[in-house]
């Protein structure tokens, strides 16, 4: 094992004075004869204002020796207090954390019994019996009747604070639950005074902010289905949305404001063709308005003045439409029916640990899974939800995680780069964090490592994988293991799978197949046929039931470990949306001179999130290379996505095929991962 010298230790940026006061007590740390003894004695010298250099050269120091089959390098574990305070720790005084999900997955009667008295579900009519059937035919809660909405502030102190939210360079302001579930029902009330009616599909393309929580849980609790289209996306695209779901009306903002400039939102729903808008205000002046169209206060003053009566469903109606992008343009619409929530506020509960009392924040918005996942995470498991209206990648949504006193933190891996990248986090109190979590793309080690560290005595970072199909997840990491950046620790409560090779034998790297029945998971698709999608195709399980298909290739590691390696598909994660090949090739390619284009995501070299790198074949007047990446990048940000980012353009003469015509874009990839 390599020990550091002091000299190391100053040229991590350490002052003389300082290298020189840590040196000894280094020194001493490193003799400890195991890794894991090594670290967790200088996890307790470090502080998040000493270089991340020093943080990285002494991990490093500490696990020089580990083997590489011992399972990768740990950078943060739990104390038996930690374990004890957690939403877990109760359960595993006389059992194991292994134990404990081989029960979720043999007794799901009894553990999710458990957990939905502990998430404080009500139910108008309770279930007889939490599981009917098995395999793909399984109905949860049959015959159940409820409104899901309600659980979120029924049998709970409404003076407990809901949301906490701040505008960049705004106060700091709250609303409790009781104001929470005022605003909830009087946008409920105003829905049915404007004519809609339960199973209407309500669409909303807005940021994340006080009022969008109410929007959503006022349309579940009128009994409409909110569908969700990210404030990010191009007129085409809302249009589709609001096509596939059949949608009557829409929630939006006249505009968004961003630091220096102010982006139109009302303009480009208008150019979607969108129904009824109804639209809030954010800008200084009223915007004038289609016709039929309402204003955010007129729609609200439609509202009667007596008390709403919620719509009270069959457990499995449809709450909430939202859009997971497969191998063809046409994103999937993937219904949540009012089960779905409660897989999102139990992983929540189990994973991240949110406990009552938590405030939890995750950059995120109604658009994707992500936005209804944090309101039903939060406030079913009595916390607060943290909302940053604004820009999250810089220092001022750092600042917010500080003064909010966020205690869960969410993130996708890119925000981390940022942060890092511009020291945005440098100087900040981050020691209410009690734990991080991360989803939507592949994590880097180092840029992990970082976060890890930027709490006093580092923080553990939850990996979380899923998909919007399932209302989680299926893999992830909790407060009552060791964590190592990167990597899973756990499958998630509740779920089973088999790593799968091409053969459709069991492997320990392959495309991840999943074991049904998992409570939230979808039975249906709005546009697409899901027996054909999920199913079709797929080897039988254990006990001959068919497997689940998900997409995601996954290597399990020494020592109980998992890390993702993206999508086998052709389907792709940037900046942690996901989006098909099909979506990118076929708005790129209208780049005038472009025959053919190919989409892929690469990783970078040492991980982290993915790349996106066109192969085209050009015509005889195409433009010349850079040019062609400028026109790729605004077709791209104006036909689709503006957060998409072209990493770089390839020509090449034909694209590779198989022989029914297929592009391989497996072969693309490898190609440039090899250096073409």
């Amino acid at each position: 094992m390599h020990r550091p010298t002091e000299s190391d230790l100053r040229g991590t940026g350490l002052s003389p004075d300082a290298s020189r006061a840590l040196f000894p007590e280094v020194n001493e740390a490193l003799s400890l004869p195991l890794a894991g003894a090594r670290w967790r004695a200088l996890r307790g010298l470090l502080r998040p204002d000493h270089p991340f250099e020093l943080h990285l050269l002494l991990f490093r120091a500490a696990w020089s020796d580990h083997p590489a089959d011992g399972g990768p390098p740990i950078a943060w574990d739990p104390t038996r207090e930690e374990v004890a305070a957690s939403n877990l720790g109760p359960l595993l005084a006389d059992a194991s954390i292994e134990t404990l999900h081989r029960s979720s997955v043999e007794d799901p009667e009894g553990w999710w019994r458990a957990l939905l008295e502990q998430l404080g579900v009500v139910f108008d009519v309770a279930p007889e019996r939490l599981l009917e059937g098995r395999g793909e035919a399984a109905r949860w809660l049959p015959g159940a009747r409820l409104n899901i909405a309600q659980s979120c502030w029924a049998g709970r102190d409404p003076a407990a604070t809901a949301l906490v939210w701040q505008r960049d360079g705004g106060p700091l302001q709250r609303i409790d639950l009781g104001e929470l579930r005022r605003r909830s029902e009087r946008v409920a009330g105003a829905l049915r005074a404007a004519g809609f009616r339960p199973g209407d599909a309500v669409g909303a393309c807005m940021p994340m902010n006080a009022w969008s929580v109410p929007i959503y849980l006022g349309t579940v609790l009128a009994g409409c289905q909110l569908v969700s289209i990210a404030d990010s996306f191009a007129p085409p695209e809302i249009a589709l949305r609001l096509r596939i779901s059949g949608a009557r009306g829409i929630f939006t903002q006249d505009v968004i404001r961003r630091p220096g400039r102010t982006l139109p939102l009302y303009e480009r729903v208008v150019e979607s063709g969108a129904p009824t808008t109804i639209v809030l205000p954010e800008g200084d002046e009223r915007c004038a308005l289609r016709d039929g169209d309402l204003a955010w206060q007129d729609f609200l003053d439609g509202a009667p003045d007596a008390p709403f009566e919620p719509y009270v469903a069959a457990v499995d109606e449809v709450t909430n439409v939202l859009f997971s992008s497969g191998t063809t343009g046409e994103p999937k619409a993937i219904p949540w029916t009012h089960v779905t929530p409660i897989k999102a506020a139990a992983d929540g509960r189990l994973h991240q640990d949110v406990r009552r009392g938590d405030v939890v924040a995750w950059p995120t918005n109604l658009g994707w899974m992500m936005g209804p996942w944090l309101i039903y995470a939060s406030l079913l498991n009595g916390a607060a939800i943290a909302l940053f209206e604004g820009v999250p990648t810089g220092r001022s949504f750092c600042r917010f995680v500080q003064d909010a006193q966020v205690t869960m933190c969410g993130l996708v891996p890119s925000l981390v780069r940022a942060w890092r990248a511009e020291g945005a986090a440098e100087g900040l109190d981050w020691s209410a964090v009690r734990c991080f979590s991360s989803t939507g793309e592949a994590s880097g080690f180092e840029d992990y490592l970082w976060l890890m560290s930027r709490a006093p005595g580092y923080r553990p970072v939850v990996e979380y994988c899923g998909g919007t199909e399932l209302g989680g997840g299926y893999l992830a990491g909790s407060v009552v293991q060791p964590q190592s950046p990167a990597t899973f620790s756990t499958p998630a409560f509740g779920c089973e799978f088999l790593l799968l090779d091409d053969e459709g034998r069991p492997s320990e790297l392959g495309e991840l197949a999943l074991v049904p029945p998992m409570l939230g998971s979808s039975d249906r698709l709005l546009n697409r046929d899901h027996n054909e999608v999920y199913f079709a195709g797929m080897p039988p399980g254990p006990d001959g039931q068919q497997l689940r298909r998900h997409g995601d290739q996954v290597e399990r590691l020494p020592g109980g470990w998992y890390r993702a390696h993206g999508r086998v598909d052709d389907t792709m994660n940037l900046g942690g949306i996901k989006t098909s090949s099909a979506e990118i090739e076929r708005t790129a390619a209208t780049v005038p001179g472009v025959e053919e284009m190919a989409a892929v995501a690469v990783p970078p070299p040492g991980g982290g999130p993915s790349r996106l790198v066109l192969f085209a074949v050009l015509g005889p007047e195409a433009p010349a290379p850079a040019e062609l990446t400028k026109l790729a990048q605004r077709a791209i940000r104006s036909g689709l996505n503006p957060l998409f980012k072209v990493w770089d353009v390839v020509v090449v003469d034909a694209l590779p095929r198989t022989a029914s015509g297929k592009v391989m874009r497996r072969v693309l990839r490898g190609r440039y991962s090899g250096g073409l």
